[in-house]
């Protein structure tokens, strides 16, 4: 469907730089805000909060996990 928006100057610049900082264009751009404001995500309805796994430190404020240790945590 195409429709036409009037957008203020000074906005559309906002736009057109941040498109170009992401390497998108403005419609996609716009577009994903759209589907945002809309709560779809890639076509699809979101389906609520994820949770992730609360990861303990035996000492606080470290916390050293390699690639492994992750994939064995949210992979079982």
């Amino acid at each position: 469907m195409r429709t036409t928006v009037d957008i203020p100057d000074p906005i559309y610049r906002q736009l057109k730089s941040k498109a170009a900082l992401r390497g998108c264009s403005v419609k996609q751009l716009i577009l994903r805000g759209v589907e945002t404001e809309l709560g779809v995500e890639a076509g699809r309805q979101r389906k609520g909060r994820i949770s992730l796994p609360l990861i303990k430190s035996k000492q606080p404020g470290r916390l050293r996990l390699s690639n492994k240790t992750i994939n064995e945590l949210i992979l079982p």
